[in-house]
């Protein structure tokens, strides 16, 4: 139950994954990967899809290479993806539910907060920027701004310092594995937003819980805030 839920220290940060926690991108990117993998004449199970949530394109497409063989037409089927995914996203709502008021509450309690993505950072601003979110973060560490992607700690550990908060005060925000793993391994106190992926014995173990939504985040916080430092 969501009563017995706590964070073991005041959280000082609040650092979020993008794809999957703040978008409804995840599912959007699934769509569009098996209908472009169908015009390169393959066929894509979500599945293999799923194997692939968390990691950058260069790793992704590396993956691809391997699974379906060296003369699969990998760039035209991003080329392709991409084209769709566009379309998609620009078709529908995909901001997350919860996410705006999460941030008022942050906002409310003066807690920083910064995404920590794999996707590029001109992804990001896109979607911050569509959304009327982009003021409202303070830091953002894409693809490019750390040495090694998720499950690394480096995404994380890049958001802490440019927050200027000590990881193991930050709280973090995930829907994959690959994310969940990179959080806890930075060090930071992890929850879990399950998106396309649930969550595994190992992953439970690595986060401090996982709940359904950014709304059940929001309680966890005003659950412990009588923990958090005084703002000065």
């Amino acid at each position: 139950m969501l009563q017995a839920m706590s964070l073991p220290r005041p959280v000082a940060a609040v650092v979020f994954d993008m794809d999957g926690v703040l978008f409804d991108t995840e599912t959007q990117y699934e769509k569009a990967a098996i209908a472009a993998a169908r015009q390169v004449g393959i066929e894509m199970t979500p599945e293999f899809f799923r194997s692939t949530v968390g990691s950058p394109w260069p790793v992704v497409r590396q993956q691809l290479l391997d699974h379906y063989g060296p003369d699969l037409a990998v760039d035209e089927l991003s080329e392709i993806s991409r084209r769709i995914f566009r379309e998609l996203t620009e078709a529908q709502e995909i901001l997350k539910p919860g996410v705006r008021e999460l941030l008022d509450l942050l906002d409310e309690l003066r807690l920083p907060r910064a995404v920590a993505t794999s996707s590029a950072r001109a992804t990001v601003e896109r979607h911050l920027q569509r959304h009327a979110l982009a003021d409202r973060f303070h830091g953002i560490a894409a693809h490019g701004d750390y040495a090694r992607h998720k499950p690394h700690p480096d995404p994380f550990l890049k958001a802490a310092d440019l927050l200027r908060v000590d990881p193991r005060a930050c709280l973090a925000i995930e829907d994959s594995h690959h994310g969940v793993r990179s959080a806890f391994s930075a060090g930071m106190m992890t929850v879990m937003v399950p998106d396309l992926l649930p969550a595994t014995d190992e992953i439970c173990a690595l986060c401090l819980h996982v709940v359904p939504d950014l709304h059940e985040v929001g309680r966890l916080i005003s659950g412990s805030a009588s923990g958090f430092p005084a703002a000065g």
